[in-house]
């Protein structure tokens, strides 16, 4: 009831301001395509998102034929994320080159007929299952366009792709290989890890792709969004596919080079690791995977958060709480060691007599993403100082 209506008694009306909770979003979600030609059929239909919360059930009903099983497999060796799954169907053709071309295009996906099918169907996981995938990857159907489909869906997404140098056979292929991207979405991994295989019983090749996704989604369960990918213990491989000659201390090393240009590399060093913290992106201020995924989470949680403000009364104390809202989040953050810092203002130039009468509201707010430590120098000296005061030393014994 409104309070210009006629009325005789007593009115209460609830007044609810102040400022509004941001809740960041969501990050620790794959979003996994892949191949199952003897899956269930009723629990993985195809080119349809399935959301699967615990992946003990997922792998239940995966199968053992195409890239499913496997994938889910290195997944689960390291996390338990929650999970989109869009099955595609095996390449068809008469040819092996036919069925590879067939493959790639199922797995890229398109949307015909009202129906989004391969990876284009994760576009619709957030409308159909209520999450938005933000670790996309198609492990060991990642050639060239998948890479670049993914890519695609995961800039709307504000997700990350994690994608193979397909075809690379060395060091110098996949840095060429990694030439062809240009996104802040999209990471390079190269080579494949190895790990014991109980049917064949011989360590054989598996995606790395699949132990990023499992990777990235328990750094962010354990860790946060802010901790890249690089130099966390990897559980399940037993080795390294190609070699890649790694040391600590040397910059003139392959894993050294391929982090330089753009490419996340394994190496092992008290255990299995994820070597490389940087995108393919061409604007500088991207490059390390961490500050792609703060701009990803940060504008998501201020836009979602808001979500509630949309056609409210645009007052002045509506302002001011949307404002305080943001600042309250920001320095969370910032407390929490996810940026370094951040703060949000009204800029008057902007925000015009005739903007404002309109119902455009326009607020700005900055932050620093935290870079991970890629280069430490220590700077040794040899000193005879500490000789100068020898009589104390011995009388002291120090």
């Amino acid at each position: 009831m409104a309070v210009t209506d006629y009325h005789h008694g007593v009115r209460v009306v609830e007044i609810n301001e102040g400022t509004n909770t941001l809740r960041t979003v969501s990050t620790a979600i794959v979003g996994l395509v892949a191949t199952a030609s003897d899956a269930d059929a009723t629990v993985f239909p195809l080119n349809k998102p399935v959301l699967f919360t615990s992946i003990s059930k997922a792998q239940a009903a995966a199968g053992t034929l195409g890239t499913l099983s496997m994938a889910l497999s290195c997944i689960a060796d390291n996390a338990r994320p929650v999970i989109v799954i869009v099955r595609v169907a095996d390449g068809e053709g008469a040819t092996d080159e036919e069925r590879a071309a067939d493959q790639t295009s199922k797995v890229v996906g398109d949307y015909v007929g009202g129906q989004r099918t391969g990876i284009q169907a994760l576009l619709t996981a957030e409308q159909q299952l209520g999450v938005k995938p933000r670790i996309l990857g198609a492990p060991g159907l990642d050639t060239k366009p998948v890479a670049e489909a993914l890519t695609s869906v995961a800039e709307k997404l504000r997700a990350m792709a994690y994608v193979y140098g397909h075809g690379a056979e060395d060091v110098s292929e996949v840095l060429g290989y990694q030439q062809g991207f240009s996104k802040r979405e999209t990471m390079v991994l190269w080579p494949n890890f190895t790990r014991w295989s109980t049917v064949e019983n011989k360590a054989v090749e598996v995606p790395v792709v699949a132990y990023a996704l499992g990777m990235r989604a328990y750094i962010d369960q354990t860790q946060g969004w802010h901790k890249s990918i690089s130099n966390v213990a990897v559980n399940g491989p037993t080795g390294i596919a190609k070699d890649v000659f790694f040391d600590l201390q040397n910059p003139a090393s392959d894993a050294t080079l391929l982090n330089e240009g753009n490419v996340t590399t394994l190496i092992r060093k008290q255990g299995y690791r994820i070597w490389g913290s940087r995108t393919c992106s061409s604007d500088e201020n991207f490059s390390f995977e961490t500050a792609a995924r703060t701009a990803h989470v940060l504008a998501d949680t201020m836009a979602e958060g808001h979500f509630e403000f949309i056609d409210k009364p645009m007052t002045p104390s509506l302002t001011k709480d949307i404002l305080e809202g943001i600042n309250t989040r920001l320095r969370q953050l910032k407390a929490l060691q996810y940026i370094l810092d951040g703060k949000a203002w009204i800029n008057e130039e902007v925000n015009t007599t005739e903007s404002l009468k309109s119902g455009k509201l326009i607020i700005d707010y900055d932050y620093t993403p935290l870079p991970p430590l890629e280069d430490l120098t220590l700077r040794q000296r040899i000193t005879d100082q500490y000789w100068a005061d020898w009589a104390l030393r011995v009388s002291t014994g120090s």
